[in-house]
Order: C-alpha cells, then sequence, then structure tokens
C-alpha cells in the first residue's frame, strides 16, 4: 500500500527525524491559511501517489500566503500521470545546499533489508543506479540486530559530509530503519535529504509503501490509505477477498496461488504473449471468487483473452468451473477463454464447463499457447 508524502512525512517527524513543519489542503483558501501559520516562504506539493510531480509542475514555491494560495490554483485539479490532484502538502520552504538519497529497501537477491544511499538525490535513484551505479552506496542490515551506528556513520562518509553533519546522519537513517520495522514496510525512502545552506539536515520529502499482508497487525495504518487514488479494479479485488496486479498485456489471468501465477505469466511470455495482470484467487476459493475474478478481466478493455490456469489441491475445479459458468451467464462475452484444470474434482468441473460449451485442458503449456494463439483473433482495442 503507498501512502502520500504528508502522511510518510509524519510518520518520520513522530520518531525525531527533521522534518520541516507543514499541513495538507484541499482548497486555495486553505492553502493561504497554512501559509499564513507557518510564517515563512513555502513549497506546495501535489499530493498523488505517482513519481515524476516536478516535472509536470506540481511543485512549485511561494512567497507569501497568498502566493501559496495561488500556486495551489494551479496545482489542485490538474492530471499527473493520469491522476487527479485534490490535495496539496504546503510545508516550509528549505535552502538547498546539497541534496541526498537516502533508503531502506528489501534486497531479494540477499534476502535482506539494505541502506542505499547517494550524494545524487532529489532525482529517481533508478535512474542514478542505471547511469552510475558507483554513485549508490549500499549496506546490508543483520534483521536481528538491526541498523549500527558504524554502517550509518560509514554511509555518512561515504557520501561525503563533514563529521559534524555524520554525527546528524547517523540518528536520521536509524530513525528511517526504525520506521520500516515499525510499519512493515517493503519501501522507506527520504528523496532528498538536504544539507540546507546554514549546515543542517532535513527530510524534505519522504515515500513509504506498507507491505499490505501486514496491515491486519496496524489497523492504524489501515486508516491511511487512499481508496480514491487506486486503480478501481485493484480496490475491488481487495474487496474480493483476490491479490491482484495491474499490467500491460492483453491475456487476462485467473491463477490459484502465487508461486503457479507467477510461472504462469512466465509461460505466457515465452509463447510471445504479455499477461495483462496478476491474479491470484488464493486456495480454497469457492465459486463466488473466482466470479469475482473473471468479473474484473470482463470489464478491463485491454484483456483480450482470459487464461485461467488451475491447479485443484485445496480449491476444487468445479467450484472453479461452477464460478466461470455463473459470471458468463451474467457477463456475456466475445473474448475467448481458455481453462487449464487439473486436480480435485477435475471430471467434475469439465464436465460442468462442457455443459457450457467450454473445453479444459490438462496441461499448462498447451493453455499458454492457446492464448497466445487466440490473440490473433480478437482485434485490439476492443470495446
Amino acid at each position: 500500500m503507498n501512502i502520500h508524502e504528508y502522511q510518510a512525512r509524519r510518520i518520520l517527524a513522530g520518531l525525531g527525524l527533521p522534518v520541516p513543519r507543514g499541513e495538507v489542503a484541499a482548497t486555495p483558501e486553505q492553502a493561504r491559511e497554512i501559509a499564513e501559520r507557518l510564517g515563512v516562504p513555502t513549497v506546495v506539493k501535489a499530493q498523488v501517489l505517482v513519481g515524476g510531480r516536478g516535472k509536470a509542475g506540481g511543485v512549485k514555491l511561494a512567497a507569501s500566503p497568498d502566493d501559496a494560495a495561488a500556486r495551489a490554483r494551479d496545482i489542485l485539479g490538474m492530471q499527473i500521470r493520469g491522476i487527479t490532484v485534490r490535495q496539496v502538502l504546503v510545508s516550509e520552504a528549505v535552502d538547498i545546499a546539497s541534496e541526498i538519497y537516502l533508503g531502506i529497501v528489501l534486497d531479494r537477491a540477499s534476502r535482506g533489508v539494505a541502506l542505499m544511499a547517494s550524494a545524487e538525490g532529489g532525482v529517481e535513484i533508478e535512474e542514478v543506479a542505471r547511469q552510475s551505479p558507483d554513485k549508490v552506496l549500499r549496506v546490508a542490515v543483520d534483521p536481528f540486530l538491526g541498523l549500527a551506528d558504524y554502517q550509518a556513520r560509514e554511509i555518512g562518509f561515504g557520501l561525503g559530509l563533514e563529521p559534524g553533519l555524520v554525527r546528524d546522519f547517523v540518528p536520521i537513517a536509524r530513525g528511517l530503519y526504525d520506521a520500516f520495522v515499525r510499519c512493515d514496510a517493503s519501501l522507506a525512502e527520504i528523496n532528498p535529504l538536504v544539507v540546507t545552506t546554514s549546515g543542517h539536515l532535513a527530510a524534505i520529502d519522504a515515500k513509504m509503501v506498507l507491505d499490505d499482508n501486514a496491515l491486519p497487525r496496524h489497523p492504524e495504518l489501515e486508516s491511511l490509505r487512499d481508496a480514491a487514488a487506486e486503480n478501481p479494479d485493484e480496490a475491488r479485488a481487495r474487496a474480493a477477498g483476490l491479490s491482484y496486479v495491474k499490467l500491460d498485456g492483453s491475456i487476462g489471468c485467473v491463477v490459484n496461488g502465487a508461486g503457479l501465477a507467477m510461472a504462469t505469466m512466465d509461460v505466457v511470455k515465452l509463447y510471445g504473449g504479455e499477461p495483462a495482470n496478476f491474479l491470484d484467487i488464493g486456495g480454497g476459493a469457492r465459486a463466488e471468487r473466482v466470479a469475482a475474478a473473471l468479473g474484473i478481466l470482463l470489464s478491463d478493455p485491454s484483456v483480450r483473452v482470459v487464461l485461467f490456469n488451475i491447479f485443484g489441491g485445496i480449491t476444487r475445479c468445479d467450484e472453479v468451473a461452477r464460478g466461470i459458468v455463473g459470471t458468463l451467464r451474467e457477463l456475456a462475452t466475445d473474448l475467448p477463454i481458455v481453462v487449464r484444470l487439473v486436480g480435485t474434482n477435475e471430471a467434475e468441473g469439465r464436465r460442468i464447463l462442457a455443459e457450457a460449451g467450454l473445453v479444459a485442458v490438462a496441461d499448462m503449456d498447451d493453455a499458454a499457447r492457446g492464448a497466445v494463439a487466440a490473440l490473433g483473433g480478437v482485434p485490439e482495442g476492443r470495446p
């Protein structure tokens, strides 16, 4: 779950990190009032769950309260990567001498957590890593011991900070790691962490991605979810108990089990197709959940073929078949539907599908090849 900058900043500020004062506004008048309370020049920043706000004109300096209201009026309602800006953060402006990237990330290669930093702050770290990997510093964090002071100092000196600033940098790095662990995050970053012209460090931007699977342990964090900023299909899927991620392809995949879902997407790509989504209906899925999954895919105009890949263990093949047939009775479609059905109650599932005019195959490769071949008969940009 992504959260907004202002929400991430509040978490970091609560742990004692040097975050500039600021408040959220939904109208130009509110922006003016906030700027008056702050009593200093401000920066007005669009609050959307996408990057590239600065390049899109979503970050503007304001010299006075009236200026803050004008800047908010410019930003509110604008589109940034297809997302409408509904609120802005009005924060005290900081005189910047230099910028640093600082992040805590899951490092899947080492199966651990890594602290990453770069003196090339204020830009996308992926771009820095791609063009100048030597400029990205990295240290592995022991999950039992946590981030050690000496590791943070090593990064601080590696960034070229003066000894006094390194002393200030250590608690900031440790505080960011603390936020990462406390919130069960998969990413926590400050970009940029700036050195001010007065010689202090300030976290002027923050981003956190929280692990959805850990949210039952954090009911206070669930309330941070911005449903209006989410993909509508992903919100529908979550409400139905489905794990769904929208992708850019045209073959909609419905699979039981995350591992099988990943393998299915790989096989689709192997035979020349592109998956339109990751969709895991989970173990033991009943017909209602299968129907919800198929309904989401049929409502997606980018989906031109639907591929079911079901390996029935806890999940019963006859329940999957009933979900498919029931949905097609309610939502008529001309889209090709390819079904691979193997496992518990397989024969009954095949019978149910056959009575509805559908045929299930037993081999995953055959199913993937069939889905890719079916694309040739479906026009691009279907209504």
